[in-house]
């Protein structure tokens, strides 16, 4: 039974990868037809002219960097945020969850902070950090901490109180609960909120660079709006969009395998 499992998820992960090659392609040819058909080619290039400037951006130089080194710059900067804002998130989320003082001091600020778009931190982060890295590493962990909270909070908060029950019944002092029951049974929501922020740490560090940036990926979007080359702008989309996409699956196979107790046959 347990292989016939394997086979069956083994193709629906084939199925899947053939639709989405499938989907992309018929945009490809879609785009295409719109741009060689309609009077939109005036405003936008022909995919394959994006293409080909986005594989040639792999050895050309833009600004002072090719396209991979940009996109390195960009990771660096996105990795020092995210990982500074998903720490204060699960400490944050784990202390709001496990006690009632906690959640009582810190959810008021939470609340109060939380709504506010990461973008609008943008003109106090460069007021207080001057025009450096630090104002890029403030607003990726300003896009990071809130959906860590928030999952790992949903996480503690949801986890079976029968199981916490059984636990105490055994022996096991408060600790020993946490460690073992509350916070296992809280780890897939908090990858959950570890993706989600992810991703928002991605577009959060990318929106600081295109206002404030003299290279990375948002910078060569606002290079090309000042130089008026859309194919530039959509080269650098296109970019966002597969690093975007590279780090989606990265995280999923991550929790995949260190999660793997918690899926289900």
């Amino acid at each position: 039974m347990k292989f016939k499992n394997l086979a069956a998820l083994k193709n629906e992960k084939a199925i899947n990868f053939y639709c989405g090659i499938a989907s992309i392609l018929l945009f490809l040819v879609f785009w295409a037809l719109i741009v060689a058909l309609t009077p939109i080619r005036k405003y936008i290039p022909p995919p394959n002219a994006v293409l080909v400037n986005f594989f040639q951006s792999f050895v050309n130089i833009i600004g002072k960097h090719t396209l991979p080194d940009h996109i390195a710059i960009s990771l660096r900067r996105v990795m020092m945020g995210y990982t500074i804002g998903a720490l204060t998130g699960l400490v944050l989320g784990l202390a709001m969850g496990v006690s009632k003082i906690g959640r009582a001091i810190i959810s008021p600020v939470f609340e109060i902070i939380r709504p506010i778009p990461t973008i609008a931190w943008i003109p106090l982060a460069i007021m207080w950090f001057g025009i450096g890295e630090m104002p890029k590493y403030f607003i990726t962990f300003l896009a990071t901490y809130a959906n860590v909270t928030l999952n790992t909070y949903a996480g503690v908060v949801s986890v079976d109180q029968t199981l916490i029950g059984a636990s105490k019944m055994l022996g096991a002092n408060r600790l020993q609960t946490f460690l073992w029951v509350v916070y296992p049974a809280a780890v897939p929501n908090i990858f959950a909120g570890l993706q989600i922020a992810l991703s928002t740490s991605w577009m959060g560090v990318l929106a600081a660079e295109m206002i404030r940036s003299n290279e990375g990926v948002g910078w060569i979007i606002i290079m090309g709006q000042e130089r008026g080359s859309t194919v530039q702008i959509l080269t650098g989309m296109l970019a966002i969009g597969i690093v975007g996409l590279l780090l989606s699956v990265i995280m999923r196979e991550i929790e995949g395998r260190l999660c793997a107790w918690n899926v289900r046959e």
